[in-house]
């Protein structure tokens, strides 16, 4: 096994849990510690598969400044001796995230300084070293010069993902959440170069132009299938993979679909919910690069998931797959209904509603 790359977005997110958001000129109290974590595809994915299983190699390529962030990303990375950090550019200022994190209602507002992760593009690999099973990038809509035109591929990242793919490479991306028209734009050119699609039921529906919940917040199952045969039409070669609070889903090499409901979890077993979609993410992807099918990357990924609710940080919860995987059996799964409301859908996580979000 060669193991897998994670590549593109590296920041460290600094969480505030407020009482509750509040309306322009009021004040809301901060109610609990502020917490410093590592953040970004490259370190909540990479970290999270590291520690799901040891055995794999891992590698990170990325932007990280010389300054306090950068150092905090650095040293809690190589705390994984499965990880190797020497591709890592040291260059710019580190992005950073401020999350708001409302304890009433579990949603979160982010509030993101791009830093050096803008100016990360294909001269920052190290194209000579690159060997790995999997190359993982996120996110897009999140890196500004690969999110940048190109006249032959649509994108600088669609460039990129078939340069990945021209050494052997199996290519993997993640999207980030927004309001807007850019993912026509910027997701579909890199579908073209993508044998692995893990994102949420957002950013699919805005990519395949299939919305996948009603105005009122309720999940339309049934149309999961649709969208995500959508995501294979535009390119997607291997795994297209849906995740959301309700559950997580995909379609296959062989274009079979394949669905799986999230876990019931107990009250107040959520401590924080930043990074649970990075996790589902790591979970499809642990199962991917160990030779193992769909379904099991969805239980791994939603166990995984489930997992990183346990601590306010993003990677700290994690544990290696076979315990992770015991919350399937000390929890179960929740009913699925055809259509369904997923209560606090932008936080991710309510208690017995438990899919992953970024």
């Amino acid at each position: 096994m060669k193991g897998i790359c994670f590549a593109g977005h590296m920041s460290v997110d600094i969480t505030y849990p407020i009482e509750t958001w509040p309306n322009q000129n009021e004040l809301t109290r901060i109610t609990g510690e502020v917490v410093r974590s590592i953040g970004g595809a490259v370190c909540n994915t990479g970290v999270d598969l590291a520690r799901l299983d040891p055995h794999v190699p891992c590698f990170a390529s990325g932007c990280a400044g010389y300054d306090d962030e950068g150092e905090l990303i650095m040293s809690e990375m190589s705390k994984y001796p499965n990880f190797d950090l020497s591709m890592i550019r040291r260059k710019g200022r580190t992005s950073f995230t401020m999350v708001m994190s409302n304890d009433r209602t579990k949603e979160r507002t982010f509030f993101q300084y791009v830093g050096g992760a803008a100016e990360y593009g294909e001269d920052d690999i190290d194209w000579d070293r690159l060997d790995a099973d999997i190359f993982h990038i996120g996110y897009i809509l999140l890196l500004p010069k690969l999110d940048g035109l190109d006249s032959e591929y649509g994108t600088k990242m669609a460039r990129l993902l078939h340069r990945v793919q021209q050494k052997g490479i199996r290519t993997s991306i993640d999207v980030v959440s927004e309001s807007g028209d850019r993912y026509q734009q910027l997701v579909v050119p890199a579908l073209k170069y993508t044998d692995y699609c893990v994102i949420n039921e957002l950013e699919a529906g805005a990519t395949t132009g299939i919305p996948l919940r009603e105005a009122d917040g309720a999940l339309l199952r049934d149309r999961m299938p649709e969208a995500l045969r959508r995501l294979r039409e535009m390119g997607v070669s291997t795994w297209a993979v849906i995740h959301c609070p309700e559950m997580g889903c995909g379609i296959d090499e062989n274009g079979t679909y394949f669905e799986l409901p999230s876990l019931r979890l107990p009250k107040g077993f959520i401590k924080g919910t930043v990074g649970a979609g990075d996790a589902f993410c790591a979970g499809v992807l642990c199962a991917a690069v160990n030779g193992k099918t769909l379904p099991e990357g969805l239980k791994l990924g939603i166990c995984a998931a489930a997992a990183s609710l346990r601590e306010p940080g993003a990677t700290s919860a994690m544990e290696t797959a076979d315990k992770v995987l015991q919350l399937y059996e000390l929890y179960g799964v929740k009913q699925i209904n055809k259509n369904l409301t997923g209560g606090n859908y932008f936080a991710g996580y309510d208690e017995g509603d438990t899919g992953p979000r970024e």
